[in-house]
């Protein structure tokens, strides 16, 4: 048989923007680099941080392996139950109605990522609205995500006013209120990515007031519960309010970022549903969907979670380390605001310090963005966004003085 390519026409795809950033900056020789683009938490060093509790029970699990009391077998198809339980009372609260009356079902995926994906192919199923809303601007794997699913009628809100850098609710109210009935909604539970800037109370109040009359379905990507004050139950409060109006609805949890699991995968489905055998149901769909795909999830990670957030003393050191990460990300916030502002750079810098989480819109514009690169060696996204964990007290004033630099330079005025 003559020898042939078979996927000769087979075309290439750029590599993700994000990690093309991160590998360019490995690339980099330079020894003043600076990487904002990684979507992952530094310690005032610039280093991975291994919390001192994950750090604890991985010890205990590994004692456990050693003895013979723990193993590697397969999970059921729908993971640690003891973990998706765990997860879910974390988001809606210990003491909700929903979680008593058993109408809330919890299943292991592969983190965000997998928890968006299983979410939004349960609902192409079985959900009978298939036009999906997500935010302008929103986190890139959203559009993906519902396109891989099936979804064709995906639609965006408008959410973030760039002349003011902060959310633009009139506009977002206006495009819900015109949504079809039923339509699916992508919100951010907090710590909105990429922008950082984040709806308050009375805002979610009446985002919700007007899904409610247009019978709109929340969706929940909850990826940074405790990034946006440093405090995991001020940060579920968006759900929480929505599942107390008595809305069915879906969230999508990781804890790669608030356990610093990153590549453990442990991430859930949490679904309130209207009653318990709905609950039950749903449950015995989601795993019909997970057998072909992952089969079953991987049990580190979800082990180490469960097992810290069913122990009081455990949960309340976790419940520190987030703390700590949240209260150094707004430090670093106020420094680069402070040292912006006593550079004179031009514009309004507040929406430094008025975002919140991981993640800045700086309102750096591409050309300024490609010169902090090329002269200054600092690497962030070209929407202007950075990571605000790359900032450290020791490089925080050279990437202001980089910032002040490229907004000064005479070709972007």
């Amino acid at each position: 048989m003559a020898s042939t390519n078979l996927f000769k026409d087979v075309p290439l795809v750029p590599t993700d923007h994000v990690f093309h950033v991160m590998a360019c900056y490995n690339k980099d020789k330079d020894p003043s680099k600076i990487n904002l683009g990684v979507g992952a938490y530094r310690d005032n060093d610039g280093k991975p941080w291994v919390l001192p509790v994950v750090s604890k029970v991985e010890t205990q699990l590994a004692q456990g392996i050693a003895d013979g009391t723990l193993n590697h077998e397969y999970l059921g198809i729908d993971g640690l139950r003891q973990f998706s339980d765990a997860a879910c009372k974390l988001l809606l609260g210990g003491d909700h109605p929903a979680i008593a009356q058993n109408r809330v079902c919890g299943i292991q995926s592969i983190s965000g990522t997998g928890s968006v994906f299983l979410g939004l192919k349960f609902l192409y199923q079985f959900y009978n609205c298939k036009t999906a809303y997500i935010s302008k601007p929103t986190w890139g794997n959203h559009l993906k995500t519902l396109k891989a699913v099936g979804f064709t009628d995906i639609r965006e809100y408008r959410y973030y006013k760039a002349e003011t850098c902060s959310v633009d609710f009139d506009a977002m109210w206006e495009d819900l209120e015109k949504a079809p009935e039923g339509s699916i909604i992508v919100l951010h539970e907090c710590a909105h990515n990429p922008t950082g800037v984040d709806l308050s109370h009375d805002q979610w109040i009446k985002i919700a007031d007007i899904m409610k009359k247009r019978q709109l379905f929340p969706y929940f990507d909850t990826a940074y519960q405790g990034f946006a004050s440093g405090d995991v139950d001020e940060d579920a409060w968006a759900v929480r309010y929505f599942a107390s109006q008595g809305f069915e609805l879906i969230a999508a949890q990781s804890f790669a970022k608030n356990f610093g699991l990153y590549n453990e995968r442990a991430g859930n489905v949490c679904v309130v549903t209207s009653d318990d055998d709905c609950a039950e149901r749903i449950r015995s769909q989601m795993k019909a969907l997970i057998r072909p795909m992952w089969s079953n999830p991987p049990n580190h990670g979800a082990r180490i979670v469960a097992t810290i957030l069913c122990n009081d003393t455990l949960q309340a050191e976790w419940r520190e380390c987030v703390h700590t990460m949240g209260q150094r990300m707004l430090q670093m916030r106020q420094a680069l605001f402070s040292k912006l502002k006593e550079l004179g750079t031009p514009g309004t810098w507040n929406h430094v310090i008025d975002q919140r989480g991981m993640f800045s819109f700086t309102g750096l514009n591409l050309k300024q963005v490609r010169r902090l690169t090329e002269k200054h060696h600092i690497y962030l996204l070209d929407s202007g966004r950075i990571n605000i964990c790359g900032l450290t007290p020791a490089n925080v004033e050279y990437v202001a003085r980089a910032i002040h630099d490229v907004v000064t330079h005479k070709d972007e005025v």
